[in-house]
């Protein structure tokens, strides 16, 4: 939106005030330089009848030329108030504009800032802060623009919070509250500038890692995030031990484009919950998930299965959760069936 200040008839009526002001003001300034030589002259002729040897001026004479020189300054004199007039006018004029000129501006100040204040609103989510999902998938398709042209990689968090709906149904939503604004300080706590925390609704939340130099150092932050989010929630006279399950996608390795990558980190998330492992990546997905599905074989099938699985994800190591260590921490474990806790 563009905002114009246009000026008004009566700012423009009053500037042609004030020209037509200035040009009474010179007129006035040459009539009293014309009476101003005319009393020069009329001096100068009595100093000459003087010097010649008169020793008396004809009253007649002497009257009209003082009744024409007066009559002129008189003249000066009425314009001189009208210039004068004119002038406390138009400088009352400017006092009112001035006037109606601050309030403009502050009135187009407060309307740019309320503008601001839209579009922050528009693109961060209310409760935490953090931007919001059509906010984060433009910063991640510039991201993925900028990763195509410059051989970077990329990483995409999707953290789901095991057990939210527990707490908001046992304490209340002012507690759940609570607890997804220290989740959203705790993940921005060790974001970089050029990285994004991303509120995705409900519980969960998006993590993009711009150019983060590899999957070991991705794996590096997934752990530092669940040490983190292990510390307890203190809520009034109740400490909280809230647990994020987190799925890992990487570009281009997994996908290249910002929908793949997000699907796929959600399904990371999946394996990360059912198997109760902290984090996941994408690639190995389809491993954990065949390990779980033999589950039931025997003995010696169960051990061959998780061999291979093994053998299929170098590098994908699973964080272990900490354990509580005081007996007043309530830890809200993740139980899985058919879908998210």
């Amino acid at each position: 939106m563009t905002y114009e200040t246009l000026p008004s008839a009566g700012a423009r009526d009053n500037l042609a005030a004030l020209a037509l002001a200035l040009a009474q003001s010179h007129e006035v300034r040459d009539k009293v330089e014309e009476c101003a030589d005319d009393l020069a002259l009329k001096n100068e002729t009595v100093k000459q009848q003087i010097a010649d040897g008169a020793t008396t001026l004809p009253a007649h004479d002497s009257l009209n030329a003082g009744e024409a020189v007066e009559a002129k300054v008189q003249e000066c004199a009425d314009d001189l108030h009208q210039v004068t007039e004119t002038l406390a006018h138009g400088v009352e004029e400017l006092k009112k504009l001035e006037s109606a000129l601050a309030k403009s501006e502050s009135s187009l100040l407060a309307a740019r800032e309320g503008e601001s204040r839209a579009k922050l609103r528009a693109l961060h989510d209310a409760a935490t802060g953090l931007p919001n999902r059509s906010l984060f998938d433009d910063r991640l398709n510039h991201a993925i623009s900028l990763a195509e042209r410059r051989h970077w990689t990329l990483a995409v968090m999707f953290l789901d919070l095991d057990r939210f709906k527990s707490i908001n149904d046992k304490y209340g939503h002012a507690a759940g509250d609570v607890v997804l604004k220290t989740v959203a300080q705790r993940l921005t706590a060790h974001a970089r500038d050029e990285d994004t925390v991303c509120r995705n609704g409900g519980d969960e939340f998006l993590y993009l890692l711009v150019n983060p130099q590899g999957a070991e150092n991705v794996e590096r932050i997934a752990k530092n995030i669940l040490a983190n989010m292990a510390a307890p929630i203190r809520i009034d006279a109740l400490d909280l031990v809230v647990n994020p399950s987190i799925g890992i996608a990487l570009f281009p390795e997994h996908a290249t484009t910002g929908a793949g990558l997000v699907a796929l980190a959600d399904a990371a998330m999946y394996s990360a919950k059912r198997q109760m492992q902290g984090y996941a990546f994408s690639g190995s997905v389809q491993a954990t998930d065949s390990a779980a599905a033999t589950a039931v074989m025997s003995s010696t099938a169960v051990l061959s299965s998780q061999r291979a699985a093994v053998e299929l994800r170098p590098l994908k190591a699973m964080a272990v959760r900490p354990k509580a260590t005081t007996v007043e921490t309530e830890r809200l474990q993740p139980v899985v069936a058919n879908g998210r806790c």
